[in-house]
């Protein structure tokens, strides 16, 4: 088996055939009301992808346990055991399906890796309460305090007046009073109804539209925004947050603590980690998959940990 090194440049632009492989197979999908059809196409394609890059890894995040998933799913090994560099893989092949299905916003293919034992297992969560913003806010925000408190301290580090604040929180019902304390404290609120790794990632980069990202999602689209967050120099901190009373009978039997805020270098310990992601549908940080009559044209995001290097790409596919 080849050994691949992280440190290598060229190592990112290779990941990223694994977003845009998965992205493209989803296309086809968009807007068609079958959202298990189009993460079933992403699926396959972005586990051919990953077997085609022939590094050694284990899925910490993916599509569930074997018995829910048959590809991609948590512990399923790639590659050959070697002594060579080893890694953990966060997947998520299509954020947002049920928004692909319905032709809407944010929904893009995403995919974390880092060396081996560096991202969290999050174990049985499924939610997770989150907070993400630029390098401004490393170290700076405690989240005992209140909305008002945080919100006021953010704008006061990004020198930004109150009412020029926007914080990013999905349109969901457990929202609802988040929403009245961000009003309240005189900041504004952009609702979307799905792309909260696209929220994390625009709260985290300096001057964009979205300073703040705050409230519940889920577990695999905290984990891998952290791993493109640390990979950015931003802040993110999440807490496991159960909405269903499986989910907190599953994660007390596991023993977890819902109480504990982790911190960004928790949630994934190593600089090493690379991040990809392709927009399917277009949102707040890509163009969605465009079609003519010869190329499919795709917009991905590539972050190297190693040297916080970002870049945004947009590649034409021959359509053959």
């Amino acid at each position: 088996m080849a050994n691949v090194n992280t440190h290598n440049q060229i190592f990112p632009f290779r990941l990223r055939q694994v977003t845009e492989q998965a992205a493209r197979a989803s296309f086809s999908w968009i807007g068609r009301g079958q959202k298990e059809k189009g993460d079933e196409a992403a699926v396959e394609a972005m586990w051919q992808a990953l077997k085609g890059l022939k590094l050694e890894g284990t899925v910490i995040i993916g599509e569930g346990e074997k018995d829910q998933a048959s590809k991609l799913y948590k512990g399923e090994h790639f590659g050959e055991e070697s002594d060579g560099e080893t890694f953990d893989i966060a997947v998520d092949p299509v954020e947002g399906t049920t928004f692909l299905a319905k032709g809407l916003t944010n929904a893009m293919a995403a995919v974390a890796i880092a060396p081996r034992y560096t991202i969290l297992d999050p174990g049985p969560a499924f939610y997770m309460e989150k907070f993400a913003g630029p390098p401004e806010l490393r170290g700076r925000i405690d989240m005992e305090w209140t909305v008002e408190k945080k919100l006021n301290t953010a704008a006061a580090l990004l020198e930004k007046e109150m009412n020029a604040l926007t914080v990013f929180v999905l349109d969901k019902p457990r929202h609802r009073n988040l929403v009245e304390s961000i009003y309240e404290a005189g900041a504004r609120v952009a609702l979307y109804p799905a792309g909260d790794i696209a929220g994390a990632l625009m709260a985290a980069t300096p001057d964009t539209e979205i300073d703040l990202l705050m409230g519940t999602g889920g577990v695999p689209e905290g984990i891998i925004s952290a791993c493109a967050i640390r990979a950015m120099g931003g802040e993110f901190l999440g807490r496991l947050d159960p909405q269903l009373p499986t989910e907190i009978v599953r994660l007390r039997e596991a023993g977890m603590d819902t109480s504990h805020w982790y911190d960004r270098d928790e949630l994934i310990r190593s600089d090493e980690v690379h991040f990809c992601a392709t927009g399917i549908t277009s949102g707040l940080l890509f163009e969605g998959i465009e079609k003519s009559r010869h190329f499919l044209t795709s917009q991905t995001l590539i972050i190297n940990g190693s040297n916080q290097e970002r870049l945004m790409l947009t590649n034409w596919h021959r359509i053959t």
